[in-house]
Formats: C-alpha cells, structure tokens, sequence
C-alpha cells in the first residue's frame, strides 16, 4: 500500500497528493499514469501522474473531484494508505522536435506538465497555451510558467487572460508566430477534438491524451477501447497518447457518456451518505 504524505486543495474541487511509493517513483516517465483503489470496495481510477521525485520516493497525482471515487479520495488526508498500481502506458516519446505547443484544459493541465518538463529538458522551445473556465480553474500555473518558454492563458469568462478558448489563443499564436513543429493536447474531448480538427488542415503534428474509461488498466477488460485509424485500439496499453488526426473523438465521446446514469446516482448516494453522517455526528 501507498501512503498519503501531503495533500493540498491547489483549486474548488482540485486536491494536490504526495504519495509515497518509491517504485513508482523512481521508474515514472512522462506521460504514464496509475490505477487508484482507495480500499477492498473502491473502483479503480486511472490518475496520471503530475510530477515524481525518485529521490524523495514520492509522486504527484492532481484529482479532480467530479465522481463518487474523486469525491472520496478527497476526503483523505495526510497518513491515510491507498493502492496504487504502475506506472501504466507508453511514456511520450521524448525528443528535440523544435518548438512545441502544448495546450491544456481544465484537469488535463496536470498530465501536460512532466511532459512539458521533458520537452524543455530535451532542448525544445516549450510554449504553453492553458484555459479554464475560470481564472481559479487554470491550474499549476507557477509550476508551468517554470518549465515553458513562452506561456498562454484563456478563460471562459474572461476572468484571467485573454476570454475565449485556447484554440483561439492556439490561432493566434500560429498567425504571429508561425507553425510548431509537434502540439500535445490534453483536456475535455471537445477540446482536444476542436484541436485536432485545427491542426490537421494545416498538416501540424499533434498528439492527445485519452482519459476514457478504465477499469483494469491492462488491456483485460476493453473497457477504454478507441477507434484510431478505423481499428480498435485501448487506452491503457497502446496509450494513452494517439496521433490527434487519427482518433475517432466522436465515439470515444459516446463512449464516455454510456454510464453517465450510474455515474450520478453514486455521486447522489456518497452525497446522501456523508450528509446522514454529518447529521448524525452533528445531533
């Protein structure tokens, strides 16, 4: 078992963990994640892995919390023990490209950064495009300023640089700036599909970073299966990085809302559960 060392809100609904697991740590690259039980009765959730420090023996996962598992791996605090299996998936392949966009959205700042960090340390001009809906949801700032050459911000409601998207921003850039050499893609399947669709005219190299759904994080259960090139391929294993241009987004997006159902009504029952405890605990 891992065990919690620090955990830290970073933002409304991110918490930032310090896990201790030196065998994770130590053998980490860029671009691979981690499948979390959080005990005997817990699903199992792919988490990719923020930062890692083989010295230290510890790494970073950054959680959203948007379900019931999230929402409960939230509630954990600093000495408490989880299961933690990896590191999963194909590193990025890490090279000196030349210049080298990468975008961010909303939770998927988190897996950009250790691939930003690698990118820079390979000698590439790393400019970074990020966006949330709010300024308070563009996370890791201070941690991506540190590894980018040049970086970019959006906001839905124009709270934190400039309103609009971060295809906007991903536009203006190219227009000003010329074309990069390889853009990486990681956020909401709209973003990463409205991405793709804008780099492919324009013959841009571009990978994504597929968070479907994982179950088993082996390849066993099929449960993260894609189209890519109009063949099956899965997440866990052949991923989780695909050619941007290659991915069928539409059915992997329908796909992702097949258990939207069961999703909320275990999100409604852990809010039912802790509020009886509250209650009870409170009387």
């Amino acid at each position: 078992m891992a065990r919690i060392l620090e955990m830290e809100e970073i933002a409304p609904a991110f918490k930032s963990f310090i896990i201790h697991d030196p065998v994770i740590a130590r053998r980490h690259r860029a671009g691979q994640f981690v499948m979390v039980m959080l005990h005997e009765h817990s699903e199992r959730i792919p988490l990719t892995i923020a930062d890692s420090d083989a010295v230290r023996g510890t790494i970073r996962l950054v959680v959203q919390e948007v379900g019931k598992t999230t929402m409960e791996m939230g509630a954990l605090r600093p000495g408490d023990s989880i299961q933690v299996v990896g590191p999963l998936g194909k590193p990025t392949h890490i090279e000196n490209f030349g210049t080298c966009v990468c975008v961010g959205g909303g939770a998927g700042i988190a897996p950009l950064l250790p691939i930003a960090l690698a990118l820079s340390k390979a000698g590439n001009k790393v400019v970074s495009i990020l966006g949330g809906r709010t300024q308070e949801l563009v996370i890791l700032r201070r941690e991506m300023e540190e590894v980018s050459d040049e970086i970019y911000y959006t906001t839905d409601d124009g709270s934190f640089g400039v309103k609009g998207l971060v295809t906007h921003a991903l536009d203006k850039y190219i227009e000003e700036s010329g074309q990069p050499q390889l853009v990486i893609a990681i956020g909401p399947a709209v973003m990463m599909r409205a991405v793709a669709e804008q780099t492919r005219p324009l013959g841009i190299p571009t990978l994504v970073s597929l968070n479907t759904i994982m179950i088993d994080g082996t390849g066993m259960c099929g449960g993260c299966r894609v189209r890519i090139n109009g063949e099956n391929r899965f997440v866990c294993v052949d991923g989780p990085e695909f050619d941007a241009h290659a991915v069928d987004f539409d059915r992997m997006m329908q796909r992702q809302r097949i258990y939207l159902e069961q999703e909320e009504l275990a999100r409604r029952r852990f809010f039912e559960n802790h509020e009886c405890r509250a209650t009870a605990s409170g009387g």
